[in-house]
């Protein structure tokens, strides 16, 4: 594979920078480990890249194309996984914008949604959030399994009754509440990801049976104190960053 259509890692994107030299002391160790077997002639097996039309994503082997690159190499050995093209990508996207558009694609690719759904606008905000779907979306395909009887149902069938069943109910009631008017930086996604993973605390706490509408309320008020608490904090900091200076000038 050519080492300049290599463009990112699909799990270890924060460990190396966009031209792969590690970022972290951890993965550095590691990459001197990789770089004195390459002196020494070692033949390493070939990693794993996961293509997506022209360009690829490391999926194993991190070090070994860190190395490589830093060697001046053309190329290197790999075996390739091809990808399923339904969403539009190319090398000229910022690194962040291009992990999310090849997670988002694996999303697809696995559960049928661009087909069964075709207006769904699943887009968590955060890098790493589509698995986090992927195990609510599996953990009802064992449920309709149980309740079928049947152990064929299919990640396509799963996905599309957890989308009008579970997840579409929560998006529901954020839009009813105009909830991401106050926090536009935050997405549909990002609120049912929340919700799930506080909703057996609320159920816990407040004794009532779980709903959409009560926990996107919750959702805003305890994601707004922590708003407000952070921009308290953030004026205090700044504050005191302007007395030191302040101070320094006078005492020099």
């Amino acid at each position: 594979a050519p080492l300049d259509k290599i463009v990112g890692s699909v799990d270890r994107f924060r460990d190396f920078d966009r031209r792969f030299l590690p970022k972290r002391s951890n993965t550095a160790n590691r990459w001197k480990n990789i770089d004195r077997a390459y002196h020494q002639d070692i033949v390493l097996p070939p990693i794993q890249l996961y293509k997506v039309g022209e360009i690829y994503f490391v999926k194993d082997g991190n070090h070994r194309v860190s190395v490589a690159r830093e060697h001046g190499g053309g190329f290197i050995d790999a075996e390739g996984i091809e990808g399923h093209i339904r969403i539009p990508i190319d090398s000229t996207m910022s690194p962040r914008k291009l992990l999310h558009q090849v997670e988002y694609a694996e999303f697809l690719r696995k559960t049928d949604l661009d087909r069964t759904r075709p207006r769904h606008d699943i887009r968590p905000t955060a890098l790493g959030r589509y698995d986090e779907l992927m195990t609510h979306i599996e953990s009802r395909r064992r449920r309709l399994s149980e309740q079928r009887n049947d152990e064929h149902v299919t990640m396509a069938e799963a996905a599309a009754d957890w989308y009008d069943n579970v997840y579409l109910p929560i998006v529901l009631a954020v839009r009813e509440q105009k909830l991401l008017r106050e926090f536009p930086d935050r997405s549909e996604a990002d609120v049912y990801l929340w919700v799930m993973a506080n909703r057996l605390q609320m159920q816990m706490e407040g004794g009532a049976r779980f709903s959409p509408e009560l926990s996107t309320r919750v959702y805003r008020e305890i994601e707004g104190e922590e708003r407000k608490l952070k921009r308290i904090g953030l004026r205090a900091i700044n504050a005191a960053r302007e007395l030191a200076g302040s101070l320094h000038h006078q005492n020099p």
